[in-house]
């Protein structure tokens, strides 16, 4: 039973939708001010990680040291060996997974957390390439780095203007751009992402078709000059609703559906598969990602499709598998 709101309770219900509304419209305006920010040292940030000798390593206190950690498994999930590094930590020990050829990128608001000095002192005594992300161009950091990118100086979204919430997001979104372009300029495809994540609903996603179909023994054909008593038992027995005419080469030309069988029932005791069949059916290619087609059954309302092999150019309609929409689904994607 839904709840009856007194005035004074529809109020404020009123008042946190609109806070909600308010944060949200106050980081919106941050991205924008920080897209129109990007400039060549953005570039020259996303060169030195592309040319590190070894690995980005990524620090940052307090807030600013949550969004590195994500930055740092970003890089590491899209192509670019990362590291993160508590700036504490490193002072009592931790700056030996710092070392030369490394770049080493800085994320911190005002720029002058005192925590940062050891990692600082010790990446410039290295020679290591030093990225300070900032939003204050005179600061600790950014007298430290080799490359600075000074993110607008913007209120945060707390009233008191002290809660890190808009630069926090400034920093997380930078983290992405620059992972993002890294990841492009390496030509990362998804067959390496696939790698990079074997586990996991990403995993699946980037997991192509042929390796979820059942295969030939499970895939329902018939011949197109097939009587319709062996087409429905062929399509009973199958178990995906669908049966595939091929042709005398074994090319999939059409498919019966249970559709199919009511639109021609007043003939299914003379036809043929031939003269039931719906042509040019709808059909997967054996190398698209099963997210991919997921979404490609859900597009057209179909809940089964052949599998083809389209890279064979001599037989593109030669069908391979079959798979059904709750294949997919039992797998985890949705």
């Amino acid at each position: 039973m839904k709840k009856l709101l007194f005035p004074e309770d529809q109020t404020r219900s009123d008042e946190i939708i609109a806070r909600g509304r308010e944060v949200i419209r106050i980081e919106a305006e941050a991205l924008a001010e920080l897209e129109g920010a990007i400039d060549d040292s953005f570039v020259a940030a996303c060169e030195a990680i592309f040319n590190t000798e070894r690995q980005l390593v990524v620090t940052g206190m307090g807030k600013s040291g949550h969004i590195s950690r994500k930055v740092a498994a970003t890089f590491a999930a899209t192509g670019t060996p990362s590291v993160f590094i508590h700036p504490a930590e490193a002072a009592h020990g931790d700056l030996g997974m710092l070392v030369r050829g490394d770049v080493l990128l800085v994320l911190s608001n005002s720029g002058n957390t005192s925590e940062l000095s050891a990692i600082l002192s010790y990446a410039r005594n290295l020679k290591v390439r030093i990225i300070g992300v900032a939003s204050h161009p005179t600061s600790l950091v950014m007298d430290y780095a080799d490359i600075g990118i000074c993110l607008p100086n913007l209120r945060e979204a707390c009233t008191a203007n002290v809660a890190p919430t808009t630069s926090t997001t400034l920093q997380l979104a930078m983290g992405d751009a620059l992972a993002m372009a890294v990841m492009d300029m390496r030509g990362v495809s998804k067959n390496n992402l696939r790698a990079l994540h074997p586990g996991g609903s990403i995993g699946l996603q980037l997991t192509p078709i042929a390796e979820i179909m059942h295969g030939s023994s499970r895939m329902p054909l018939v011949s197109i000059d097939a009587g319709m008593p062996d087409v429905i038992s062929k399509m009973t027995s199958g178990h995906f609703g669908i049966a595939g005419v091929v042709d005398w080469a074994g090319d999939l030309v059409g498919i019966i559906t249970d559709g199919d069988l009511r639109r021609h029932i007043s003939i299914l005791d003379s036809a043929n598969a031939g003269g039931v069949m719906t042509r040019s059916p709808k059909t997967i290619p054996s190398d698209m990602l099963a997210a991919d087609a997921l979404l490609y059954l859900n597009d057209n309302q179909i809940t089964s499709a052949f599998v083809v092999n389209r890279l064979d150019s001599a037989r593109p309609n030669r069908p391979v598998g079959i798979v059904h929409i709750h294949d997919l689904l039992r797998f985890g994607l949705n």
